[in-house]
Protein backbone atom coordinates (compact mmCIF):
# COMPACT_ATOMS: atom_id res chain seq x y z
CA UNK A 1 0.00 0.00 0.00
CA UNK A 2 2.95 2.38 0.18
CA UNK A 3 3.46 2.84 -2.97
CA UNK A 4 0.04 5.52 -2.60
CA UNK A 5 2.52 7.59 -1.11
CA UNK A 6 4.79 10.18 -2.81
CA UNK A 7 8.47 11.34 -2.07
CA UNK A 8 9.21 14.84 -0.82
CA UNK A 9 10.77 16.00 -4.06
CA UNK A 10 6.94 15.51 -5.85
CA UNK A 11 5.52 16.56 -2.59
CA UNK A 12 7.21 20.30 -2.84
CA UNK A 13 5.43 20.87 -6.44
CA UNK A 14 2.33 21.74 -4.39
CA UNK A 15 4.00 24.20 -2.75
CA UNK A 16 2.88 27.92 -3.18
CA UNK A 17 -0.34 26.50 -4.76
CA UNK A 18 -2.45 26.67 -2.16
CA UNK A 19 -2.82 22.54 -2.58
CA UNK A 20 -2.74 19.78 -0.50
CA UNK A 21 -3.22 16.24 -0.74
CA UNK A 22 -5.32 14.32 1.72
CA UNK A 23 -5.42 10.77 2.69
CA UNK A 24 -8.50 9.34 3.82
CA UNK A 25 -9.34 6.54 5.34
CA UNK A 26 -12.76 4.83 7.72
CA UNK A 27 -12.67 3.85 11.52
CA UNK A 28 -15.01 2.44 13.16
CA UNK A 29 -17.87 2.99 11.21
CA UNK A 30 -18.86 4.14 7.78
CA UNK A 31 -17.82 8.04 8.13
CA UNK A 32 -14.49 9.41 6.06
CA UNK A 33 -11.84 11.11 7.52
CA UNK A 34 -8.43 12.66 6.54
CA UNK A 35 -4.74 13.60 7.21
CA UNK A 36 -2.28 15.31 5.23
CA UNK A 37 -0.23 13.32 3.20
CA UNK A 38 2.43 15.25 4.11
CA UNK A 39 2.80 13.95 7.57
CA UNK A 40 2.61 9.91 6.18
CA UNK A 41 5.42 7.88 5.99
CA UNK A 42 3.86 4.85 4.96
CA UNK A 43 0.58 2.39 5.23
CA UNK A 44 0.83 -1.13 5.54
CA UNK A 45 -0.73 -4.12 7.50
CA UNK A 46 -0.09 -4.31 11.24
CA UNK A 47 2.98 -6.11 12.45
CA UNK A 48 3.18 -8.23 15.71
CA UNK A 49 2.03 -6.03 17.88
CA UNK A 50 3.97 -6.13 21.73
CA UNK A 51 1.36 -4.86 24.71
CA UNK A 52 2.88 -2.15 26.87
CA UNK A 53 1.91 -1.95 31.04
CA UNK A 54 0.29 1.04 32.32
CA UNK A 55 -0.30 2.47 28.55
CA UNK A 56 -2.57 5.11 27.59
CA UNK A 57 -5.80 3.52 26.85
CA UNK A 58 -5.68 4.38 22.85
CA UNK A 59 -2.28 2.67 22.74
CA UNK A 60 -3.03 -0.81 21.81
CA UNK A 61 0.76 -1.60 22.31
CA UNK A 62 4.00 -1.11 20.22
CA UNK A 63 5.55 -2.77 16.67
CA UNK A 64 8.85 -2.87 15.70
CA UNK A 65 8.96 -1.45 11.82
CA UNK A 66 12.67 -0.87 10.49
CA UNK A 67 14.59 -0.92 13.43
CA UNK A 68 12.29 1.14 15.80
CA UNK A 69 9.83 0.59 18.22
CA UNK A 70 6.45 2.68 17.11
CA UNK A 71 3.71 2.94 19.48
CA UNK A 72 0.41 1.96 17.88
CA UNK A 73 -2.68 4.49 18.68
CA UNK A 74 -6.31 3.06 17.99
CA UNK A 75 -7.28 6.71 15.80
CA UNK A 76 -11.13 5.43 16.61
CA UNK A 77 -10.98 5.18 20.88
CA UNK A 78 -8.33 8.43 20.59
CA UNK A 79 -11.65 10.87 19.35
CA UNK A 80 -13.78 9.18 21.37
CA UNK A 81 -15.92 6.37 18.76
CA UNK A 82 -15.80 3.00 19.59
CA UNK A 83 -12.70 0.62 19.57
CA UNK A 84 -11.34 -0.94 16.45
CA UNK A 85 -10.92 -4.79 16.01
CA UNK A 86 -7.68 -5.55 15.55
CA UNK A 87 -5.78 -8.74 13.89
CA UNK A 88 -2.91 -9.52 11.81
CA UNK A 89 -5.19 -7.99 8.54
CA UNK A 90 -5.62 -4.82 10.15
CA UNK A 91 -4.25 -1.75 8.53
CA UNK A 92 -1.91 1.13 10.32
CA UNK A 93 -0.75 4.52 9.07
CA UNK A 94 2.81 5.57 9.90
CA UNK A 95 3.33 9.04 10.43
CA UNK A 96 6.03 11.68 11.36
CA UNK A 97 4.41 14.54 13.67
CA UNK A 98 7.24 17.32 15.22
CA UNK A 99 10.35 14.99 14.95
CA UNK A 100 8.38 11.61 16.27
CA UNK A 101 6.83 8.66 14.45
CA UNK A 102 3.60 6.75 15.33
CA UNK A 103 1.27 4.60 13.92
CA UNK A 104 -2.74 4.79 13.53
CA UNK A 105 -4.72 1.69 13.64
CA UNK A 106 -7.41 2.46 11.35
CA UNK A 107 -10.23 0.54 10.15
CA UNK A 108 -9.44 1.02 6.16
CA UNK A 109 -7.61 3.09 3.50
CA UNK A 110 -9.72 4.48 0.94
CA UNK A 111 -7.22 6.71 -1.63
CA UNK A 112 -5.37 9.67 -1.92
CA UNK A 113 -6.87 13.20 -3.16
CA UNK A 114 -5.49 16.69 -4.17
CA UNK A 115 -7.29 19.49 -3.40
CA UNK A 116 -7.09 23.02 -3.53
CA UNK A 117 -6.83 24.40 0.45
CA UNK A 118 -9.91 27.06 -0.52
CA UNK A 119 -11.74 23.67 -0.62
CA UNK A 120 -11.14 22.93 3.42
CA UNK A 121 -13.29 24.27 5.80
CA UNK A 122 -12.83 25.27 9.67
CA UNK A 123 -14.96 22.74 11.74
CA UNK A 124 -18.65 24.65 11.81
CA UNK A 125 -19.05 26.47 14.94
CA UNK A 126 -21.46 24.55 16.69
CA UNK A 127 -19.06 22.22 17.21
CA UNK A 128 -18.14 22.98 20.37
CA UNK A 129 -14.41 23.25 21.69
CA UNK A 130 -14.05 19.15 22.47
CA UNK A 131 -14.04 18.28 19.01
CA UNK A 132 -11.50 16.21 17.04
CA UNK A 133 -11.18 18.05 13.96
CA UNK A 134 -9.21 20.69 12.14
CA UNK A 135 -11.25 20.76 9.36
CA UNK A 136 -13.87 19.50 6.59
CA UNK A 137 -14.27 18.97 3.74
CA UNK A 138 -17.02 17.95 0.77
CA UNK A 139 -16.43 15.18 -1.73
CA UNK A 140 -18.41 13.40 -4.11
CA UNK A 141 -21.26 14.64 -1.66
CA UNK A 142 -19.87 13.33 1.54
CA UNK A 143 -18.55 15.31 4.36
CA UNK A 144 -14.61 14.32 4.59
CA UNK A 145 -13.14 14.99 8.59
CA UNK A 146 -9.60 15.91 8.68
CA UNK A 147 -8.64 14.73 12.19
CA UNK A 148 -6.48 17.59 14.80
CA UNK A 149 -3.97 15.19 15.19
CA UNK A 150 -1.99 17.60 17.18
CA UNK A 151 -4.15 17.26 19.85
CA UNK A 152 -4.77 13.53 19.68
CA UNK A 153 -1.08 13.17 20.62
CA UNK A 154 -1.28 16.41 23.27
CA UNK A 155 -3.69 14.12 24.83
CA UNK A 156 -1.48 10.83 24.87
CA UNK A 157 1.70 12.84 25.79
CA UNK A 158 0.67 16.02 27.15
CA UNK A 159 2.45 19.02 26.11
CA UNK A 160 4.99 21.19 28.34
CA UNK A 161 5.28 24.67 28.59
CA UNK A 162 7.88 24.90 30.99
CA UNK A 163 10.55 27.15 30.37
CA UNK A 164 14.44 26.74 31.87
CA UNK A 165 15.76 29.37 34.04
CA UNK A 166 18.74 30.45 31.35
CA UNK A 167 16.24 31.67 28.53
CA UNK A 168 14.89 33.78 31.12
CA UNK A 169 17.96 35.37 32.33
CA UNK A 170 19.44 38.50 30.94
CA UNK A 171 16.60 40.71 31.85
CA UNK A 172 15.05 38.90 29.03
CA UNK A 173 11.37 39.33 29.99
CA UNK A 174 11.35 43.15 30.63
CA UNK A 175 13.08 43.27 27.05
CA UNK A 176 10.21 41.20 25.60
CA UNK A 177 7.19 42.91 27.79
CA UNK A 178 4.77 44.41 25.72
CA UNK A 179 5.80 43.37 22.11
CA UNK A 180 3.60 42.31 19.77
CA UNK A 181 2.95 38.74 17.77
CA UNK A 182 1.29 37.25 15.65
CA UNK A 183 0.26 33.84 15.58
CA UNK A 184 -1.67 31.88 12.73
CA UNK A 185 -2.34 27.92 13.14
CA UNK A 186 -5.49 25.59 13.00
CA UNK A 187 -4.67 24.03 15.70
CA UNK A 188 -6.70 25.08 18.73
CA UNK A 189 -3.19 23.15 20.62
CA UNK A 190 -0.72 24.66 19.50
CA UNK A 191 -2.39 27.77 20.22
CA UNK A 192 -2.86 27.27 23.61
CA UNK A 193 1.08 26.18 24.20
CA UNK A 194 2.08 28.70 22.03
CA UNK A 195 -0.30 31.02 24.16
CA UNK A 196 1.19 30.22 27.18
CA UNK A 197 4.93 31.14 26.26
CA UNK A 198 4.13 34.36 24.68
CA UNK A 199 2.79 35.31 27.67
CA UNK A 200 5.08 34.07 30.54
CA UNK A 201 7.29 36.17 28.34
CA UNK A 202 5.02 39.47 28.43
CA UNK A 203 4.58 39.37 25.14
CA UNK A 204 1.18 40.17 23.18
CA UNK A 205 -0.42 37.76 20.77
CA UNK A 206 -2.79 38.27 18.12
CA UNK A 207 -4.44 35.11 16.91
CA UNK A 208 -5.96 33.78 13.99
CA UNK A 209 -7.00 30.10 12.95
CA UNK A 210 -6.17 29.88 9.47
CA UNK A 211 -3.91 31.80 6.39
CA UNK A 212 -6.76 34.01 5.04
CA UNK A 213 -7.72 35.45 8.48
CA UNK A 214 -4.46 35.84 9.17
CA UNK A 215 -4.07 37.67 6.20
CA UNK A 216 -6.97 40.29 7.08
CA UNK A 217 -5.54 40.41 10.35
CA UNK A 218 -1.98 41.66 9.30
CA UNK A 219 -3.61 44.26 6.83
CA UNK A 220 -5.92 45.41 9.44
CA UNK A 221 -2.86 46.20 12.17
CA UNK A 222 -1.17 47.84 9.22
CA UNK A 223 -3.63 50.17 8.76
CA UNK A 224 -3.65 51.05 12.49
CA UNK A 225 0.14 51.68 12.07
CA UNK A 226 1.33 55.06 11.15
CA UNK A 227 5.03 53.39 10.33
CA UNK A 228 6.75 50.31 9.84
CA UNK A 229 4.45 47.27 10.78
CA UNK A 230 8.16 45.96 11.57
CA UNK A 231 7.75 48.49 14.53
CA UNK A 232 4.52 47.04 15.93
CA UNK A 233 5.15 43.15 14.96
CA UNK A 234 8.08 41.90 16.32
CA UNK A 235 7.51 38.66 13.73
CA UNK A 236 4.47 36.13 12.76
CA UNK A 237 4.60 32.99 13.28
CA UNK A 238 2.34 30.48 11.05
CA UNK A 239 1.62 27.23 10.82
CA UNK A 240 1.98 25.97 6.82
CA UNK A 241 -1.20 23.42 6.33
CA UNK A 242 -4.89 25.70 7.36
CA UNK A 243 -7.77 25.81 5.90
CA UNK A 244 -9.22 28.25 3.19
CA UNK A 245 -5.05 29.68 2.73
CA UNK A 246 -2.31 27.62 3.98
CA UNK A 247 1.11 29.23 5.24
CA UNK A 248 3.10 28.99 2.39
CA UNK A 249 0.50 30.88 -0.34
CA UNK A 250 0.31 33.76 3.51
CA UNK A 251 4.06 33.90 2.71
CA UNK A 252 3.79 34.27 -0.78
CA UNK A 253 0.72 37.14 -0.17
CA UNK A 254 2.90 38.96 2.39
CA UNK A 255 5.69 39.20 0.43
CA UNK A 256 3.67 40.31 -2.89
CA UNK A 257 2.26 43.51 0.31
CA UNK A 258 4.35 46.76 0.47
CA UNK A 259 3.15 47.05 3.68
CA UNK A 260 3.86 43.72 5.06
CA UNK A 261 6.97 42.47 3.10
CA UNK A 262 9.39 43.13 5.14
CA UNK A 263 7.66 40.78 8.58
CA UNK A 264 10.02 38.35 9.52
CA UNK A 265 7.74 34.87 8.84
CA UNK A 266 8.75 31.67 11.04
CA UNK A 267 7.28 28.55 9.76
CA UNK A 268 6.15 26.92 12.87
CA UNK A 269 4.34 23.49 11.85
CA UNK A 270 4.31 19.12 12.57
CA UNK A 271 5.63 18.69 9.19
CA UNK A 272 8.54 16.99 8.44
CA UNK A 273 12.02 19.24 9.25
CA UNK A 274 13.81 18.27 7.01
CA UNK A 275 10.72 18.87 4.23
CA UNK A 276 10.33 22.66 5.41
CA UNK A 277 13.78 23.77 6.02
CA UNK A 278 13.76 22.92 1.79
CA UNK A 279 10.70 25.04 1.38
CA UNK A 280 11.95 28.13 4.15
CA UNK A 281 13.92 29.58 1.16
CA UNK A 282 11.48 28.62 -1.48
CA UNK A 283 8.70 30.16 0.04
CA UNK A 284 10.44 33.39 1.54
CA UNK A 285 10.16 32.53 4.93
CA UNK A 286 12.86 33.97 7.46
CA UNK A 287 13.22 30.45 9.80
CA UNK A 288 11.76 27.38 10.28
CA UNK A 289 10.77 26.09 13.43
CA UNK A 290 9.00 22.60 14.76
CA UNK A 291 5.91 22.75 17.16
CA UNK A 292 5.73 22.23 20.79
CA UNK A 293 9.23 22.59 21.96
CA UNK A 294 8.68 25.52 23.69
CA UNK A 295 12.16 26.27 24.31
CA UNK A 296 13.34 26.42 21.05
CA UNK A 297 10.34 28.73 20.45
CA UNK A 298 11.21 30.83 23.36
CA UNK A 299 15.14 30.98 22.26
CA UNK A 300 13.82 32.22 18.42
CA UNK A 301 12.15 35.07 20.01
CA UNK A 302 15.09 35.70 22.32
CA UNK A 303 17.30 35.95 19.29
CA UNK A 304 14.64 38.27 17.44
CA UNK A 305 14.48 40.59 20.12
CA UNK A 306 18.74 41.00 20.60
CA UNK A 307 18.48 41.27 16.46
CA UNK A 308 15.84 43.97 16.33
CA UNK A 309 17.22 46.24 18.95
Amino acid sequence: MSDILKNVDSRTNLVGQNRLELLMFQLAGRQKFAINVFKVQEVLTLPQLTLMPHRNKAVIGVVYLRGRSLPVIDLSLAIGMRPIQHDENSTIIVTEYNSTVQAFLVGAVDRIVNLNWEQIKPPPSGTGHHHYLTAITQLEEKIIEIIDVEKVLSEISPLSTELPDHILEDDFVNKAHGKEIVMVDDSSTAHAQAKAIFTKLGLTVHQAMDGEAGLQLLRQLASEQEGPITDRILLLVTDAEMPRMDGYRLTTEIRADDKLKDLYIVLHTSLSGAFNEAMVEKVGCNQFLSKFKPEELAQLIKDRIEQSA
